[in-house]
């Protein structure tokens, strides 16, 4: 179990390099490491059906943005189905390294960011993605946030909230209960906020994940 300490340092690169480094492993050829996939927040299968009720279709070549992409399949997997015109994003460089090797076949775009400081045009995104970065930034109490929560928290939001296109929409999985969350995500000069409850796995005794949808409004106003 994570201590708040630990907590504390998810939302900084040197913990996540860290990790993915000791994740790597050694192809046959004993040249260049490889980095297994890992999904947070459930596999795309369970999500699939959240993510064709929520994406404009592929032919749309809309703008999808990967906010703290990891070492998730779920670039590849939205590629699959036409979405190619996708940038994938992490603040470990340890993990785009190896994500632009793994999926160098894919003509998407890789980059190291930091999702509070975006750089990104304003309104240059149709689609965001966030499964398990912004939990990342989360410890303690969320009855009462401390400081350095609510103001990663709050850049990260922000900026989100200023690279969507108007009428785009942010995609937000989590686990945490909706009033948590939604004081921390409502920006009401911004977007409409809605949610969906995804549901856990059947059978399972697996906990409900639930569906943020931010959707930017048509007339670009700002938090």
């Amino acid at each position: 179990m994570f201590n708040d300490e630990d907590l504390i340092e998810l939302s900084h690169p040197k913990y996540w390099d860290g990790r993915y480094r000791s994740e790597q492993k050694v192809t046959p050829n004993g040249i260049q490491p490889v980095l297994d996939s890992y999904e947070w927040f459930r596999s795309f299968e369970q999500l699939r059906p959240f993510f064709e009720s929520n994406l404009p279709p592929s032919s749309s070549g809309c703008h999808i943005l990967h906010l703290g992409c990891g070492n998730s399949n779920l670039t590849a997997d939205l590629y699959a189905l036409g979405y190619t015109n996708q940038t994938s994003i992490d603040f470990s460089q340890v993990v785009i390294d190896a994500m632009m090797t793994k999926y160098s076949d894919l003509e998407t775009r890789w980059g190291v960011m930091d999702v509070r400081e975006l750089q990104l045009p304003d309104g240059s995104v149709d689609v965001a993605i966030d499964k398990g970065t912004l939990d990342a930034m989360i410890h303690g109490s969320l009855w009462d946030p401390p400081a350095d929560v609510q103001s990663n928290v709050g850049k990260y939001v922000d900026e989100v909230a200023r690279v969507l296109k108007p009428g785009g929409q942010w995609l937000y999985i989590t686990y945490r209960q909706p009033h948590f969350m939604k004081p921390l995500l409502e920006r009401k000069n911004s977007w409409d906020l809605a949610v969906k409850t995804l549901g856990g796995s059947q059978g399972t005794g697996e906990f409900d994940y639930f569906g943020f949808i931010m959707k930017r409004h048509e007339a670009s106003n700002t938090s």
